[in-house]
């Protein structure tokens, strides 16, 4: 098992230092989060976020949990991880899903806002990047984005691409299918999903009214699900889970436990499904004051 913070909240000196706090500390993964206009909550561009965090840290996994790329340009998008990834010497991972509607980035400025439609352009996003980030000509034709013949220079650091973490909604097979063809689970539920989870939204301090004894039970079947159709699909083993979970540190910033064991012991009730990452909630807000 693997263990990361996300970082919802802050300037980016304040979160860029706290990935480094994160490093120093011994987790294995640092993440902020990707979002135009919520409430009245400070928002920063996530891409600038983590070239700060890059810049202070230098062996955790870094990304943005998550971005929806139905509120992008593909091609866009391909120019800024290759530069993210080269900038942190190959730690970026992309986490992506359909994204939140209360997000002002889509329902305030005319973006897609029904659910089908930001499927297929999820799934046409993905397509487009491996598509750039394999250094080859490509050229692409679907109903949503036309591509005429381009070789993206360089490519990613990390070969053969980015990994790729994709929202899979437990039962349904179209959205566990797109995350098993890439390289990472970010579980959900259906009528749920990993960016509207209270785990990876923005939100000020405050207790989880839930346990680790009733979330675990619930994630075991998709994680489980994932794992039996990659051994089917590829004999190369099969992609991580990521499951975001909040459990938010004392009051005053100070921990009793070594993060990592207070990660472990967290966990535990997970051990019998087949998660192999986690990252915690953390408000900065907290954590500086």
């Amino acid at each position: 098992m693997r263990y990361g913070f996300l970082v919802p909240m802050g300037d980016p000196r304040t979160v860029a230092e706290l990935a480094r706090e994160t490093e120093e500390a011994g987790w294995d993964g640092a993440f902020y989060w990707d979002g135009i206009c919520v409430g009245e909550m400070d928002t920063y561009d996530p891409w600038v976020v983590m070239a700060a965090m890059a810049m202070l840290t230098e062996g955790v996994r870094i990304g943005a949990v998550l971005t929806p790329p139905a509120r992008r340009r593909p091609w866009k998008l391909a120019r800024e991880t290759v530069a993210l990834d080269h900038l942190s010497g190959g730690r970026l991972v992309l986490p992506v899903g359909l994204g939140a509607l209360d997000d002002g980035g889509f329902s305030k400025v005319g973006e897609p806002t029904d659910r089908k439609v930001r499927a297929k352009l999820l799934d046409e996003s993905l397509e487009i990047l491996t598509g750039l980030w394999s250094e080859e000509p490509f050229s692409y034709e679907g109903e949503h984005y036309q591509l005429e013949e381009m070789t993206f220079r360089p490519p990613p650091v990390q070969r053969p691409r980015i990994p790729i973490w994709v929202v899979g909604a437990w039962a349904s097979r179209k959205s566990m299918g797109r995350a098993l063809r890439h390289d990472g689970v970010l579980v959900a539920t259906i009528g749920g999903s990993a960016e509207s989870s209270p785990a990876s939204r923005p939100r000020p301090y405050a207790r989880s009214k839930r346990t680790p004894r009733r979330t675990a039970p619930r994630l075991r079947p998709s994680t489980s699900y994932g794992r039996a159709r990659r051994r089917a699909k590829t004999p190369g083993g099969p992609p991580p889970s990521c499951v975001p979970t909040q459990r938010p540190g004392p009051r005053g910033g100070s921990n009793p436990l070594d993060p990592a064991q207070r990660a472990r012991r967290s966990t535990r009730p997970h051990k019998t499904g087949t998660a192999t990452s986690r990252l915690e909630l953390v408000s900065t807000l907290r954590l500086t004051c």
